[in-house]
This record gives C-alpha cells, sequence and structure tokens, in this order.
C-alpha cells in the first residue's frame, strides 16, 4: 500500500471520532431503470451534509500535529467548506475566521455560525469571490493565521479519498464504475487515488457542470486555465480554475471520461430524487446521478457508485429548481409577442391555446398611438408536443412572436 492510501486509513480512523461512515445504499429505481447495480455513496448525509468536513477536518488535524502551538484558521467560502471548517474549528477547540461574499444567502451565514458556535468569527467582504478570497488570504499573512484551502491541498485531498476507503469497505468487492463530480478536483482525485491502488479494473466518469468544465479546459490545454465566464447555479461545482495540485493527481483523465452536465438538466434530476427517493441533494450533490441517461449502455449490468457530494438545498431556490427543469422538458415557455390593439384580439389569441395549456406569466403593454402592443407570455403545459401546434396557430393568424425560453440573457432580463 502506498505512503498516500496508508495516510487514508489513520485519516479514516481519525475520522470516526467526528462521525460515523456515510451510508452506501443501494437504489432499487435506478437500478431497475438502467439494469444496473447502481448504489449511491451519500456524502449529503455527513454532519454538515457535504463531504467537505472531511478534508477540512484532516488538514486542520495535519497543521496541528505539525505545529500544535496553531490556534488561527482561515477559509475562504460561501458554502460547503466554510460549514466543514466551522465543524472542525468546534471539535478542535481553535478559532477559525470564515470570509464569505457579501452576496451569501442568510442561511448559509446560520448554518456556518451553528455549526462553528464561539469558535468561528464570520466576515463577510466582497461581492464576488475573488475579492473574498484576497481578504481571506491578506488576513493570513497579517495574523499569522493558516489558511485552509477548499480543495488545493495535499491533506484536503487525503481527507476526501475516506470515501473511496469506506466505498471499499462498504460494498465488499471492487465497483465496475465510479461517477464522481468535479468542482475543484478534490474529491476526484482522492478517490481515484486511492482506488487506482486499491481496485484497479475500477473505471471512473467526471462529471462538470456544462456552466463551469475546469475539468475539461485543464485536459485540453495541458494544465489548469481559468474559465472566461462560471454560471454559479451548481454553486457547489462552479470552479474557475482546477487546482495544481489535483490537476496532477488527475492529468491521466481522458477528455471522453468527462460528461458535462446542463444546469437546467440537473433541475430536472432534482426533482426526481426529491419526489421518487425522497432525497434531497443540492445541484453540486446531483451531477452523478444526472448523466446516468447518457451512460445507460455503459453502465447496463455493471455494478456503479455515484457520489452524492452534498445536500445543502435552500428551499427557497425550490421554484427556480422547477422553473428550470421545466423549460429544460419543454413543460414551459416564455414568448413575446405583438398582438392587435382591437376589441376581441385577446379572446382570439386565448382560443389559441390548447387544452392542456395553462399562462403562468402575461403582461401587456398598450400603446396608445400604435396597431399593436407588446406582450410577454409563460405557458405551462403538460406535453411539450403541444408547443408546436400552438405555434403553428400563432403562424396561422399572422403573430409575431418570438420563443425566448432558450435566450439566457433576455428570458432573465425579462423574466
Amino acid at each position: 500500500m502506498s505512503a498516500l492510501n496508508q495516510a487514508v486509513k489513520q485519516t479514516a480512523g481519525a475520522l470516526r471520532a467526528l462521525f460515523p461512515e456515510t451510508p452506501l445504499q443501494r437504489n432499487e429505481h435506478l437500478s431497475a431503470r438502467y439494469g444496473a447495480d447502481i448504489w449511491l455513496k451519500r456524502e449529503d448525509l455527513t454532519p454538515v451534509r457535504s463531504y467537505k468536513i472531511r478534508g477540512a477536518f484532516n488538514a486542520m488535524r495535519k497543521v496541528r500535529q505539525r505545529q500544535p502551538g496553531q490556534q488561527e484558521f482561515v477559509c475562504a467560502s460561501a458554502g460547503n467548506h466554510a460549514q466543514g471548517v466551522a465543524y472542525a474549528c468546534r471539535h478542535f477547540g481553535v478559532h477559525g475566521t470564515i470570509f464569505m461574499p457579501v452576496t451569501t444567502p442568510q442561511q448559509k451565514i446560520d448554518k456556518t455560525r451553528v455549526f462553528g458556535g464561539d469558535q468561528v468569527t464570520i466576515t463577510l467582504t466582497g461581492d464576488y469571490f475573488d475579492q473574498t478570497l484576497a481578504a481571506a488570504q491578506a488576513f493570513c499573512a497579517e495574523k499569522g493565521a493558516h489558511f485552509l484551502s477548499p480543495f488545493d491541498d495535499p491533506d484536503v485531498i487525503e481527507g476526501q479519498a475516506t470515501v473511496a476507503l469506506e466505498m471499499l469497505e462498504q460494498l465488499g468487492r471492487a465497483p465496475d464504475l465510479v461517477i464522481l463530480p468535479v468542482g475543484g478536483g478534490g474529491l476526484a482525485s482522492g478517490v481515484t487515488a486511492y482506488l487506482r491502488e486499491m481496485a484497479p479494473a475500477t473505471d471512473f466518469r467526471f462529471v462538470e457542470p456544462l456552466g463551469g468544465a475546469s475539468l475539461m479546459a485543464a485536459l485540453r490545454e495541458g494544465g489548469p486555465v481559468k474559465l472566461p465566464r462560471v454560471n454559479s447555479f451548481v454553486d457547489g461545482a462552479a470552479v474557475a480554475r482546477l487546482g495544481d495540485n489535483t490537476y496532477r493527481m488527475l492529468d491521466w483523465v481522458r477528455p471522453d471520461q468527462v460528461l458535462l452536465a446542463p444546469e437546467d438538466r440537473i433541475c430536472v434530476t432534482m426533482l426526481e430524487m426529491l419526489n421518487v427517493e425522497g432525497i434531497v441533494l443540492e445541484p453540486a450533490g446531483a451531477l452523478s446521478v444526472d448523466v446516468l441517461p447518457e451512460l445507460a449502455e455503459v453502465i447496463q449490468g455493471k455494478t456503479v457508485v455515484c457520489v452524492t457530494s452534498g445536500g445543502n438545498f435552500d428551499f427557497e431556490r425550490l421554484p427556480e429548481v422547477k422553473e428550470r427543469a421545466q423549460r429544460y422538458s419543454g413543460l414551459k415557455k416564455y414568448f413575446i409577442l405583438r398582438m392587435p390593439q382591437r376589441p376581441g384580439a385577446l379572446r382570439e389569441f386565448l382560443n389559441m391555446l390548447g387544452p392542456e395549456d395553462d399562462i403562468t406569466r402575461f403582461e401587456y403593454l398598450k400603446k396608445s398611438a400604435r396597431n399593436f402592443g407588446s406582450v410577454l407570455i409563460g405557458i405551462e403545459t403538460k406535453d411539450a408536443g403541444g408547443f408546436r401546434a400552438f405555434t403553428d396557430r400563432m403562424d396561422a393568424a399572422g403573430l409575431a412572436f418570438r420563443d425566448i425560453t432558450a435566450d439566457e440573457a433576455l428570458s432573465e432580463f425579462l423574466i
């Protein structure tokens, strides 16, 4: 056994002082659907509802072994890493200063404070994460505190690798395939490093959000590069640049092993897992399950482990998740159109709707000096195919209209 994997075994033992191993659960629903033996490694069931507690705990433990007098720790995070650090600070009885962007939802601030109690100080600074990170690093330099990286640190990676150790022990055999979400790469690099030695026949797939494909970019460019733009919806995995350490541990990955998950499709998966299985997953936590349809032929008859990495979902976001899911499934669309300004025109338009169509948004701006007014309309239906008949009827009536559902900039501005 390599030095890394020996250290992982020691770390897993130390973690038991904090929480028991997370469950590895066979999912009957998914197994039946895909004709496979599908298991979920439930990292959404740690005390902070994500795997991040593992790396934060181990990094803090290792620092205190090397420097017993180190009492000040710092991190920059708006989510799961902050909560893991806060929990570890309370466990070790050290002080942590957690920097968060000013725009961080109050729910995440409150949860971090609950986990850390009197052992943590939360500092809100910066509108964007880069500003928050710079402030945290400057504070470290001034105060002599230790900065806890969210992913690009060997001790953090070692902590995340304990997911793989537990997985093998619980399953009792090597899985054929492990599907891992990727943000900065800490979880993926740790789990694969352990399994490539202990279960060399196991294959891997890596899943990134479409709007934050930092691993794919690094593999194509031969090293980590900063993405020019990141979609922040999958906040637990929307990382602009893969870590240097994590890339060195993942440079063997083939681009065809990396799958990109559209943000709206992830919402469909989140709702299905909630409604069918009663499992609450955050967007990043649903990534590994979301790509199963793409792998249907590959996984048939095989043993597959999906790592559900987190369940820190704010239910105030549920309406947005439902909206995105309906749009992706073709069950909800938005149009802008020109409505004739004459009596009876609205009634004629309403008669174009199908029996399953429901208006969810309607805004009409009547202009006194013109023959036409502008309309923004949102329509929800039970049969996506009905929209084709609806647009055909509008065409036949000579209405000028535009489907803006997939126009991200315009739909965000108007809706």
